[in-house]
């Protein structure tokens, strides 16, 4: 019986998954309650990333004197932001709902 042939662009590597999401959306979770949104332009084996038409998030608690806390965000669009991967938790595809 014949082996298979094994395909090319089956990803083997964890970072193979990525090169499957250059120029696509993705969701790039970051420490410090961060999160953008872009397109995947290019990124390297440390999971430094370059994206494109960026929607960055950031989750700020505040807290009230009667100990309520309360989840407010801020929002700001970068045409092209640099992120370095020491900052990276999550990259996920950015799903269309």
């Amino acid at each position: 019986m014949a082996e298979p042939a094994e395909d090319i662009s089956a990803p083997s590597e964890p970072l193979d998954l990525v090169r499957l999401l250059l120029d696509e959306v993705v969701v790039v979770k970051l420490r410090g309650d961060r999160e953008l949104k872009g397109r995947l332009h290019a990124y390297d084996s440390h999971c430094n990333l370059v994206l494109g038409e960026v929607e960055e998030t950031i989750y700020v608690v505040d807290e009230e004197e009667d100990n309520d806390e309360e989840v407010k965000t801020l929002n700001r669009k970068s045409e092209m932001l640099f992120v370095r991967g020491d900052s990276v938790v999550l990259i996920s595809p950015h799903s269309q709902s």
